[in-house]
């Protein structure tokens, strides 16, 4: 029996699984991609260079029975409707272009209006500013629009018409726009009509699993974001179910079935967790915007040469002897939603070395985790174990310092691709086939060594830390960002 393909489009690589068929799970292929910087502040990627990578890793997965793709989330872009050619760069989930109008939006008091209808507070993470801007400012994305030619989109449906021929995008992804109306999985039009995005240049939005076309005569069962493919190939089903993905950022999820939690005052988002079946399963976001981004800065930076120097050290907690980072590179997400936050380092005198602040750097990584799970905590009933992946999982010096600040069990796994292998998952399940996401893989489990008290008072410490970076990048003429 042929296997199950899963493409994992995320922010820095595409790559492609395979899994089932009597065989483990294995990573075919894996290509980065370009990340383009034209201004400070933007962030790019070429989608034609995407395509190509995409292409290129569903050649090397040869015969499979179904296909899957999982996307970047809010990273969108507009392309023509006859040709297919893109007419703008990905303009990626990281980009702030779009906050001076977002500042001015929230001083209108647009923000209640994105919260009851979208759930997400007006932030420039999300799709729905990005859209509106290509309208204004790109000639090509204009003309387009005039002409009745423009397609409007995050990169899973610019890459499903390529592949399918169809222009749809899946309900998870949709979420994330802050275009479609939480409760109906619909687009909304007073939220197309504030960002100024024409709702007929959207793409139709649809369930998570079904059917999407075929690529070269294979069917194509599932579109997902990655952050919910993760949730799902961690095995989490039921509500209180939690995992945390360190990629390029951390990014919390815990199920909340079929209730919509709200949480605004904390930062907490209520997102689509899965559409099937015609059952819509949600649940509770937190992000940190630099989680891995941090650690390759601080490479280029040449504070370290080997991942492997980062697996332990000798010294204690920087934290317990006063240093800090706070990775607030691209500005702080939850619980703040901070976008004129700036990183800082404090804490340092003569003695302070390269490897001191890169203990630093992975304790504050962990520290804003925990800020996100805390918030959720109180509104989640959450179990005991908290499930990790992502490059920071192969981290023993960072599991270890996560589960001491949270007091609760960190578990990892073996096999840590649980983005391409819950879309694998749900590809199955699309073609009407099971594929297990709970192996008896646990790579290590991780205990608290500290106690409740030690954690609080290390937290309240990094705390501090963060408030005084708040602001920092803000025009002093310029209005406060104001609690989403």
């Amino acid at each position: 029996m042929k296997p199950f393909a899963a493409i994992d489009q995320g922010t820095t690589s595409t790559r492609v699984l395979l899994a089932g068929a009597g065989a483990a799970a294995q990573v075919l292929l894996a290509l980065r991609h370009g990340q383009h910087y034209p201004h400070p502040g933007w962030v790019e990627h070429a989608p034609l260079e995407i395509w190509a990578n995409v292409q290129a890793c569903l050649h090397a997965a040869g015969q499979v029975q179904a296909i899957g793709i999982a996307n970047q989330g809010e990273s969108c872009l507009a392309w023509d409707a006859r040709s297919g050619a893109p007419l703008s760069p990905v303009i990626v989930w990281q980009d702030n272009r779009t906050e001076q109008q977002l500042a001015q939006l929230r001083a209108e008091g647009a923000q209640a209006l994105t919260l009851e209808r979208a759930g997400l507070p007006l932030d420039s993470y999300f799709s729905a500013a990005k859209l509106g801007w290509l309208l204004r400012h790109d000639a090509a994305v204009a003309q387009a629009h005039r002409r009745g030619r423009l397609r409007l989109g995050t990169t899973d449906a610019f890459l499903l018409e390529r592949l399918t021929g169809q222009f749809v995008t899946d309900a998870t992804t949709a979420s994330r726009t802050s275009l479609m109306n939480l409760a109906s999985a619909a687009w909304d039009p007073a939220l197309c009509a504030l960002f100024g995005v024409p709702m007929e240049c959207l793409p139709r939005i649809v369930p998570t699993v079904g059917e999407f076309g075929s690529y070269c005569g294979t069917a194509v069962t599932a579109s997902i974001v990655d952050q919910q493919a993760a949730l799902y190939g961690h095995g989490c089903r039921a509500a209180g179910e939690a995992k945390i993905t360190f990629g390029t950022g951390a990014f919390a999820l815990a199920l909340t079935g079929a209730q919509i939690v709200r949480a605004p005052a904390l930062g907490l988002l209520p997102t689509l967790a899965w559409q099937i079946g015609g059952q819509i399963t949600y649940a509770l976001d937190g992000g940190v915007y630099d989680a891995g981004a941090a650690v390759e800065w601080a490479a280029r930076l040449g504070l370290f040469q080997e991942l492997a120097e980062l697996a332990a050290f000798s010294a204690a907690p920087a934290i317990a002897r006063g240093l800090v980072f706070v990775p607030a590179l691209s500005g702080l997400a939850c619980p703040h939603w901070d976008r004129s936050a700036a990183a800082l380092w404090l804490g340092m005198n003569a003695a302070t070395t390269r490897q001191d602040l890169c203990q630093a750097l992975l304790e504050g990584v962990a520290m804003r985790a925990a800020q996100v799970i805390r918030a959720m905590a109180g509104h989640v009933g959450m179990a005991s174990r908290l499930a990790i992946d992502g490059g920071l999982a192969r981290n023993p010096y960072f599991c270890q310092f996560l589960a001491d600040m949270l007091g609760r069990t960190i578990v990892t796994s073996r096999f840590d691709e649980r983005t391409a292998l819950g879309c694998a998952a749900l590809a199955a399940r699309g073609a009407g086939q099971l594929l297990p996401t709970q192996a008896d893989d646990m790579a290590d489990s991780f205990e608290p060594r500290i106690t409740p008290g030690q954690a609080q008072d290390w937290q309240l410490r990094f705390d501090a830390a963060v408030s005084k970076t708040m602001g920092w990048k803000r025009e002093p003429s310029g209005p406060a960002p104001g609690p989403p």
